[in-house]
Parts: C-alpha cells; structure tokens; sequence
C-alpha cells in the first residue's frame, strides 16, 4: 500500500495564492502489507507522516502533480513493547504463562493482591471483590492497559513475575488493609492512597456533660468513644441525618456546662425547631435524660441494629402496599444507610497512626529534660525486630519529626547475617546498617535513638555503635508491661508517670516501629511472605 503526497508543478505556483490549502495534522496510521488478510491478522507497525491538499485541488491538479512517497518511521523500542503487550504479542512468553498460572489459583473472593517482580519486591497493591478476576484482567489478551489503566500499569504488568494474595471477610476490610499497606511499604505503581489522608471516625465526646456526635478524621479527645473507621463517608454523613432524627443528639461544637445557669436564655438552632436536636445549649433537656439518648445511641452501634431494621422494613412494605412509593424510596434509604454502619473497621484492628497525632511540643521539652539534652529535640528514630520462628526476619525503622511521623523515613531492613531468633544481633546489624551512612556525613543523625525492648536490646546498639567507631548518640530503649525507659549512660531505668508527654511519645515511636515491623508479618503469616525492599 502506498502513501502518495500531490505536489503542485512549478508553473501553478502562481494560481497557489489564490488556493485554500488544506494541511492535515499528523496522523499516525497502521499500514497493512498489500493482501487484505495479512492485513487484518499481522499489522505492520509503521508510522505515516503525510501532507495532503483537498480534494478539489488534487483532482484540479493531477495532471501536473508528482507522486512522493511519505516519510516512515518506525516505533520506538518502548512504544512498539507497550503496544505489543496490549496486543498479546508478549515478547516473554514464559513469565506470562507462568503468572496467568498463578492467577488461576487465587480464590474467588474479596482480598488484596500483590504483583511483584524477580526480587520479590512488590510493585503494586489492588483490592478486588473477586481476587481472580480482577488480577487476570490485568494479563489477558484483549486487555487495552494502555488506555484503560496508563503507561505505567502496562510498565509494572511487564516488570510482574509472581503474584500473591490475602484473602479479608469482605471489602470493606479489603479497603481498610489496602490504604494500610500502602502507606507502609509504599510500592512503587500505586499511586493512590499514599498520602497521609485517613478515614473518617464516628466520635462521641462521652467523658463532656452534654456528649457530641462527630464525623472526624482526627479525633482531638482521648477519652472519646470511636466508631470506625469506615470507608464511605458520604453515607455516614447520610446515615448521621437519620440517626439524628432518631436520637436527637447535637453535633454543634458549642462548650455546654451543666453548671452553666445562663443557658436557658439561649436560643436554640433550628435543628431544634425541626426536631432534630434535645438543644441541650438552651436547657430543654435534663443532663441524665440527654445522657441516656447517648448511652441509647452507642448500644445501637454496638449492635446488629436488627429491631429498626425491621420496623423500617414493615414501614415500607406498608407504604409500597399503600402505593406511596416515594415514601417507600426513602424508608429504603434508610435501611441502606444503616446497613452501611456496619461497615467499618475497628479502632484497634485498623490502626491508622497519622490520625492520632498530637501537638507534641510538650512532650519534646519533657524528652529534652530526661535526657539533659542541650540541643532542642526534633528527629527520633525508632528501631524494631519481627520475625516468623525465626524465619524471614526484617527489621524497622520509624522516623518522627518535630514528634509526628514522617513516612517518607520509614525503612524495612531485610536481615542478610543472621539465621535462627537472635534479636540482639539482628539489631547490631540494623544499627550498622542506617547509621553507616550517617557516619560517612551522608545522612543526618537523629536526636534520640528508641530501641523497641530492655536492657539487652540497648546493650546490642551501644555495641554496634563502639564498634562503628561511631560518637555514641542519644540512644534508649524503652520496654513492654512495666514500661521502663533505659537510658545509655543511667544506671537505673526510669519509671516515668503515666501522663508524662515525653514518655507517651516515647510510646508512640516504640507502637509504630512495631506496628510498621509487624504489619505485613501479621496479615501474611500463614502464607510467610515478606516485602523485599
């Protein structure tokens, strides 16, 4: 087939200014070779340049045009191996094959899946409600990854080797878990969910005179009661409309004292004209009554909900028996919304560690004190150790900032020279390992130095830190149940109170480098696989 370009004759050239020409962008097309059924079963790709005048003009000057044959390019090396994996043309043949057998054997239900490349490192974290399907569309022939998913989902198909998964009781934990995993091993083709951003709780300000009902992403009262998180919160906004109906409880933000005499000469909102709201800021309820509509409330979310449920189900049964369909629209509504309550995680399955972040300005002058620190504290680094029996251990690295975590210094250490339950010296290599490069100038070294365990786990990184011929940091280590601070260079562990600032950041850093350290072992534990980085 050949592309031909009419170029005007010389002694037109006059007549040209006259002319309205026409000049075509350029267009990439798919040339066949000349028979018609090679042409539909093997494209040639080959891109045509041309330039071409109207119509009217080339039948006008045929006669004195020249055929030119148009320039051809051919694709580049990358866009032709993109192109030819969208087409099924893999040029790996055998590691296709090999995970669209993999896929086969994932079940047919709700979890998460990995792709990983040859270094078991993983690329890519995706939730399905079907693990098997979704993970197969990413393999199949006639998928067009290029336009349905981007350029660099196509890179990370090319780069997958192997496939695992994790199967959850449903998606909404399928949800949870993804937003978890990603902002803890941080692979490199998600790029969703991993910012700092959370879900929204449900809090009730239980321990106040008169109780709020909140839709929060950051709970600012540690004695509040927590419901989530959920994953929707377009309909837990709903779903709080109708709860409000119900139990009247206020969701201002307005500091109301039993003690104060003043408040029934307030004026209540208009949610208490339209009966939403007991106005407890105007006095129109006694402070156990309203009490007990907040003590009603949180046994309604505790529970299965099954007796509203079945009320608002004999309602709307009875008004679509009325005909009335568009009441019988919004009792339908409404058993969806409150259905949908149950669909959340729980505050201490689904640990969401950014949310429950404080002003620690307080508790850094308090560490600054206990460690007769000269210099402000600002960096903190947590160290720990997990393992499987002893098997495919890792170590962690949490780093805070100004005493709020900062992800982007979360590191996993995969123990290299250690075998067998040696905690010790997997913490001797760990410290080896990150302060190296600080040693070198080539890192800053933190304020303080948090070793998750005892006195032999602060014993293994003074070693390793003597034997770096590294200037000893300020380095702890802070232990589970009694919950003693060991400071290098102190005789005697301290035994901090419960309320002090600095011992409860001095907690957060040792939970979250734990936290980090154990996260994937814990919801991978029977399958024993562990990220590569």
């Amino acid at each position: 087939m050949t592309v031909t370009i009419l170029k005007t004759a010389k002694k037109n050239k006059p007549n040209l200014k006259n002319a309205k020409i026409g000049v075509f962008k350029l267009k990439r097309t798919i040339i066949g070779n000349s028979k018609t059924q090679n042409m539909q079963n093997k494209p040639n790709l080959r891109i045509v340049e041309k330039k071409a005048i109207t119509t009217k003009q080339t039948k006008a000057r045929s006669a004195s045009a020249g055929p030119i044959t148009g320039k051809i390019k051919k694709l580049s090396k990358t866009t032709a191996k993109r192109y030819n994996s969208i087409m099924g043309k893999k040029t790996d043949k055998a590691r296709i094959a090999a995970v669209r057998q993999a896929i086969k054997a994932l079940p047919s239900t709700p979890g998460l899946y990995f792709f990983k490349d040859a270094k078991e490192t993983v690329l890519y974290i995706g939730k399905a409600k079907n693990l098997r399907s979704r993970a197969a569309s990413y393999f199949q022939e006639s998928a067009n990854l290029i336009t349905s998913r981007g350029p660099k989902i196509v890179e990370m198909a090319n780069k997958t080797t192997s496939v695992d998964y994790l199967e959850t009781p449903n998606e909404v934990d399928a949800t949870l878990q993804e937003a978890r995993l990603i902002k803890d091993i941080r692979p490199p083709y998600n790029t969703d969910l991993a910012d700092d951003k959370s879900f929204p709780y449900l809090e009730i300000t239980t321990r106040t005179d008169y109780p709020g009902v909140y839709i929060t992403r950051n709970p600012q009262n540690e004695k509040s009661k927590l419901f989530g998180p959920f994953t929707a919160v377009s309909d837990l906004r709903a779903a709080m409309g109708v709860l409000q109906k119900i139990f009247k409880f206020r969701t201002c933000a307005i500091d109301i004292k039993d003690s104060d005499e003043k408040r029934k000469f307030f004026r209540p909102c208009l949610l208490y004209s339209i009966k939403q709201c007991a106005a407890p800021c105007g006095a129109k309820i006694e402070k156990a009554e309203y009490k007990k509509i907040i003590a009603d409330l949180i046994k309604f979310l505790q529970s299965k909900r099954s007796s509203i449920l079945r009320q608002l189900k004999k309602q709307m049964a009875a008004a679509s028996k009325e005909t009335n369909y568009e009441s019988a629209a919004m009792y339908r509504d409404r058993i969806r919304l409150i259905q949908r309550l149950g669909e959340r995680g729980t505050v201490e399955a689904n640990v969401q560690p950014e949310v429950f972040a404080r002003n620690p300005a307080e508790a850094l002058e308090k560490l600054q004190k206990i460690f007769n620190s000269e210099k402000p504290i600002r960096i903190i680094e947590g160290i720990d150790i997990a393992h499987i029996s002893g098997q495919q251990t890792v170590g962690s690295l949490v780093k805070f900032i100004d005493g709020k975590p900062f992800k982007s210094g979360y590191r996993r250490f995969k123990i290299k020279t250690v075998t067998g339950i040696d905690d010790y010296a997997c913490i001797k290599e760990v410290v080896t390992r990150r302060y190296a490069h600080a040693l070198q100038g080539e890192e800053l070294w933190p304020d303080i130095i948090l070793i998750d365990g005892g006195l032999g786990q602060l014993h293994a990184a003074e070693e390793a830190f003597v034997k770096m011929n590294a200037p000893m940091p300020l380095l702890a280590s802070i232990a589970k149940k009694q919950e003693l601070v060991y400071i290098h260079g102190h005789e005697n562990p301290l035994k901090l109170p419960a309320n002090n600032t600095g011992k409860k950041l001095l907690q957060y850093v040792r939970d979250e480098a734990h936290r980090f350290a154990q996260h994937y072992h814990h919801i991978l534990r029977t399958k024993k696989v562990i990220n590569g980085k």
